[in-house]
């Protein structure tokens, strides 16, 4: 018996998404799996992939929907011809429209993992009509994964009906470890900080969705109650220039420090005495857990995603979109070394419930699931015509 065919379909190559789809896409392979993965040729994803023997098909998918979509199923249907796949898992909106646009006749069973719903970055205009597509696209689709179950009661509301299973996103727990207070000095001087004084970090793609908008504008709030403070915002995106543009000089002279997208954001984890995610929606997202597991005390939105990981004891849920609340927040725990520290280590307590293995585990059961009974099915098929 050959072994399972798996392609990954993703037009993310950089942040949560792509790290998600290379870890599975190396778990599956060390099971034995032949894994292979469509995704654009440019960024973080292919570099993850090359040197693991694992096929990269390229596929030039753009983030925003437009007439070019029926092109990119085109493309991505003869991509299905090629590879002939057991299994299709499509990751986040853009794959979960082209993969469920392949003709009904195509073998290979539909695995959609949306990482956050189409719609809640739909212009109000264009929310209804991803709605639409969601609950219809549901119906040629074997398995739907959610990373969390905010995202799983999100569906069902939106009246998204169909084979919903919920896997929670895991954070990978040897990699993110607990970083003691105590060590926040060494790694501020390996990123050239200051050693001393209160810092917030915010990692993410500088984006609509990720609200760093909203921190900036809660920023001069905290900088009322703790002058010394400052704020690391570490990424890239189509927001940054406009943001940096907001600032009243070279060095804004707010305590405010924009860094580069970085490989690995464990150091400037490392370094900050609370991390905070001023979203406006998410599924479950990654960077939540890896501050959590590398403990730090989180500050975020009360949102799906991020209200199913952050408790009272582990930091504070703020409304989305409320510069007020969220600097509140922020200030409670730079103004309190020992507030954040106790909430830190209740957080890399929390964050060894959200285990990358476990996370794996489950997806390959889920994913072997759906082949098993198609290949019962066929049985029966065959036996009726014996």
């Amino acid at each position: 018996m050959r072994p399972l065919r798996i392609l990954h379909v993703s037009q993310p190559v950089e942040g949560g998404v792509a790290v998600y789809l290379a870890q599975a896409a190396l778990d599956q392979q060390r099971r034995g799996w032949e894994v292979a993965v469509a995704c654009p040729a440019a960024g973080g994803l292919p570099r993850r992939l090359a040197g693991h023997g694992i096929a990269h098909l390229p596929w030039e998918a753009t983030r925003a929907p437009s007439p070019a979509a029926l092109g990119e199923a085109a493309a991505l249907g003869r991509i299905v011809q090629r590879v002939a796949p057991d299994v299709v898992h499509l990751h986040s909106a853009k794959a979960g429209l082209a993969g469920r646009l392949l003709p009904p006749r195509t073998p290979a069973r539909i695995v959609f993992q949306p990482h956050g719903w189409s719609w809640l970055a739909a212009s109000p205009a264009h929310a209804a009509a991803s709605v639409r597509w969601e609950r219809w696209a549901a119906r040629r689709t074997d398995l739907l994964v959610c990373v969390g179950e905010g995202e799983r009661e999100l569906g069902v509301r939106h009246g998204v009906r169909g084979p919903l299973t919920v896997i929670r996103n895991g954070v990978d727990l040897t990699r993110f470890r607990y970083v003691p207070v105590t060590a926040r000095r060494r790694a501020r001087e390996e990123l050239a900080l200051p050693p001393d004084g209160p810092l917030a970090v915010c990692v993410g793609r500088v984006t609509r969705q990720k609200g760093q908008d909203v921190l900036l504008a809660a920023w001069p709030l905290v900088r009322r109650r703790c002058p010394d403070a400052r704020l690391a915002l570490v990424g890239d995106g189509d927001r940054l220039g406009p943001l940096r543009d907001r600032r009243p000089g070279p060095d804004g002279g707010d305590g405010v420090l924009f860094v580069p997208a970085v490989a690995d954001t464990r150091p400037w984890l490392a370094a900050a005495d609370v991390v905070t995610m001023p979203s406006r929606w998410e599924g479950l997202p990654l960077a939540a857990l890896e501050a959590m597991a590398t403990g730090r005390p989180l500050v975020a939105s009360d949102i799906p995603g991020l209200a199913e990981v952050v408790g009272p004891a582990t930091g504070g849920l703020v409304p989305p979109e409320d510069p007020e609340a969220l600097a509140d927040a922020l200030a409670h725990r730079l103004l309190s070394p020992e507030r954040a520290e106790r909430e830190g280590m209740a957080a890399a307590e929390a964050a060894t419930r959200f285990d990358a293995g476990v996370t794996l585990d489950r997806l390959a059961e889920a994913t072997q699931s759906i082949t098993a009974a198609t290949a019962f099915a066929a049985s029966l098929v065959q036996a009726g015509h014996a």
